[in-house]
């Protein structure tokens, strides 16, 4: 768990205000289609039931290591009870001011970690009780606000938005993720997160496509809710935000070629709530949001989250994004490559002998050596390139499915943990020669040479640059 801090080093306190849903994931596989239509047949294996809307939220910002507070509102159903044990769980200290209703419930059914149905259950809203007093102490205990609006009531109470109110007064940053069935964002807020979708509905006045009409809009939204700034998020191609001054920023996210975006959205507005109550500025909570939210969506979402909220290193792709590009090759009958490296300056010796591994089979899985691993390996002085960039600029690469890197000297646990069919050297080797040989070989897989191109390698790289610097 990476724990959070404030200035003075005690844990951050994060408020987190909003509607709570229960997310209930049905998992199981599928064999055979049912005899009295076209529709699969899931042989049930488990259920897992976890926090969703403020709740995933305040899980994430939970898991990271901040001392939360979620105020929001739970019916007094067994789904509510339900919900109350899996926050407590999840370390999440809740303020219920009550709901007279259903407990929401959104019913996923996943197959190999992918979405197959959803059936959303006690979708009319119920009605939400005032804002207690422990409710507006908790807003105001806080280092920083989030507003997680899923449209039920919660963000409209006017004791807690009077609170919130008094909190963007004191100078603590707000950051709002609003829903387009939700309350008006409360004036001043630092940040508010609109995706695309709800941006063009929020601003449907303002015309364009591409950067010109995000930006349009987004400067629209932040002058009607006199908030500081607004980024809209875009999902693969990254988040524009408008501030008060200042040209617009872009702010891209890592590649991901495989995962779930449910969540993603409470990732993103999370993490920039806890660089911000660490003091951070927008622009460096921003890109912290979007690494984040990219991580966690290869990692699997919602859904791929364990009892801490599964958080993944940005930059990171972690086994279970690799396994799942594993898992959807194998359904379909294709052979898995796997390699591994250093892959210190990246150079053409390099590409040549991925895109060769690649052409050997269905995907490639790159099995990164860390920058501990390669610091022991290597020496001292190296890696010259961290782990974070050289994950990125591999998984730039075309013939690269996934990247996962790892700490221990060698890739042994990595290919148990994945099953490769093929692990792919580049070098002056032979098969029998290769350590990894004996691993694939527990499970019938083959160890298989590639040569470097003449001339190229990291070593010669470092040499030369250190002759021409003299």
């Amino acid at each position: 768990m990476n724990v959070r801090r404030s200035a003075n080093g005690r844990p951050l306190r994060i408020a987190v205000v909003g509607d709570t849903l229960l997310d209930r994931d049905l998992e199981g596989e599928v064999r055979r289609l049912a005899p009295d239509a076209p529709v699969p047949i899931v042989d049930h294996d488990h259920t897992t039931v976890r926090p969703g809307g403020a709740g995933l939220a305040a899980a994430l910002a939970a898991g990271d290591g901040a001392e939360v507070r979620l105020v929001t509102a739970l019916a007094d159903d067994d789904a509510g009870r339900e919900l109350a044990d899996t926050l407590a769980e999840r370390r999440v200290a809740v303020t219920d001011v009550g709901l007279a209703g259903e407990t929401p419930e959104k019913i996923r059914v996943r197959v190999q970690g992918r979405a197959l149905l959803r059936v959303d259950r006690g979708c009319e809203p119920g009605r939400v009780g005032a804002g207690t007093a422990e409710a507006r102490a908790a807003i105001g205990w806080a280092d920083a606000v989030l507003v997680a609006d899923y449209g039920r009531g919660v963000a409209a109470e006017e004791a807690l938005r009077s609170a919130i109110g008094g909190a963007i007064a004191a100078g603590v940053p707000v950051v709002w993720d609003p829903h387009p069935r939700g309350a008006r964002p409360v004036p001043g807020a630092l940040l508010v997160t609109p995706n695309d979708r709800e941006a063009r509905g929020f601003a449907a006045e303002v015309d364009g496509d591409g950067p010109s009409g995000v930006i349009a809009r987004g400067e629209a939204l932040r002058e009607r809710w006199e908030a500081t700034w607004v980024c809209v998020t875009r999902g693969r191609h990254g988040a524009i935000a408008v501030g008060a001054t200042g040209p617009p920023l872009v702010v891209p996210v890592d590649p991901v070629q495989v995962g779930d975006p449910c969540g993603a959205g409470d990732r993103f507005a999370s993490r920039a709530a806890e660089v911000l109550a660490a003091g951070g500025d927008v622009p460096g909570a921003l890109r912290s949001a979007a690494a984040s939210a990219s991580a966690f969506v290869a990692a699997g979402g919602a859904g791929g989250a364990d009892g801490d909220a599964g958080l993944p290193r940005p930059l990171r792709c972690t086994t279970g994004a690799a396994q799942d590009v594993v898992a959807r090759v194998r359904a379909r009958g294709g052979t898995v490559v796997a390699t591994g490296g250093c892959f210190d300056l990246l150079h053409a010796g390099h590409v040549g002998t991925l895109q060769a591994a690649r052409a050997l089979g269905d995907c490639l899985v790159v099995c990164l050596n860390s920058d501990a691993s390669v610091h022991r390996l290597k020496g001292p002085r190296r890696p010259l390139v961290g782990e974070r960039d050289r994950a990125a600029v591999l998984s730039a690469l075309g013939c690269v499915d996934a990247v996962e890197i790892f700490e221990e000297d060698t890739p042994a646990e990595v290919l148990r943990r994945l099953r490769p069919d093929l692990w792919v050297k580049g070098g002056d080797y032979s098969a029998c020669e290769l350590p990894e040989a004996g691993v694939l070989a527990g499970w019938g897989g083959r160890a298989i040479v590639l040569p470097f191109l003449d001339g190229r390698s990291t070593t010669r790289l470092i040499q030369e640059a250190a002759l021409h610097a003299v």
